[in-house]
């Protein structure tokens, strides 16, 4: 994360009063969903009432595939 954006995500996170989350967490996950590509997925595991796990997963679009590609380039 850069760091202006940065500066916007800790802003945003004091012009308003957090309930559940703290900016370092807003931070990870804004972090985890910039890996994720195209069709990724993040699910936020919650656990006592608190953030305990994040959750990621990457898809790739299989009709997309060409052989001998990578699955990753795709």
């Amino acid at each position: 994360m850069s760091d202006s954006n940065l500066n916007q995500v800790r802003q945003a996170t004091n012009s308003r009063l957090l309930s559940f989350l703290d900016q370092q967490q807003v931070i990870m996950i804004d972090e985890a969903l910039s890996t994720l590509g195209e069709y990724g997925e993040l699910r936020l595991i919650v656990e006592k009432g608190r953030l305990r796990f994040l959750v990621t997963q990457k898809s790739f679009d299989a009709l997309k595939w060409k052989t001998g590609s990578s699955v990753e380039k795709i």
